[in-house]
């Protein structure tokens, strides 16, 4: 069983995230509504996939992806959602250890084809 953690503060698009998720074989949801939830949660368990949201209240998913340090990033991949789409939030996100990105707002088929190739490619290569 492969598991996903999709972060996001807004409740409405992690509701969205998981309901188009919902269908994939073999694939347990986890959610978390804000950046310290997150590390709590990736303190605990290991994920194939986080979906990070990149602009947050508290902490931003940077932060999240910094605290976590290149040890877990580089062990899972990181989706970052963001609406900044600006080559330099882009650096950013990928210096911190973010693979994958995903502008919002996005299309729910799209989302879902990205994570099945991601979560096939992550399960091969564990």
């Amino acid at each position: 069983m492969q598991k996903v953690l999709i972060v996001d503060d807004e409740e409405i698009l992690r509701m969205l995230i998981e309901d188009t998720l919902e269908d994939l074989e073999n694939v347990e949801i986890h959610t978390a509504e804000n950046g310290a939830q997150a590390l709590s949660r990736l303190s605990e368990e290991q994920y194939d996939l986080v979906i990070l949201d990149y602009m947050m209240p508290e902490m931003t998913g940077i932060e999240v992806l910094t605290a976590l340090g290149e040890e877990h990033t580089s062990a899972m991949p990181i989706m970052m959602l963001t609406a900044k789409a600006q080559d330099n939030d882009r650096s950013k996100a990928r210096e911190a250890g973010a693979r994958y990105f995903m502008p919002k707002p996005f299309s729910p088929m799209e989302l879902l084809q990205i994570v099945e190739g991601i979560l096939s490619e992550h399960k091969q290569t564990r």
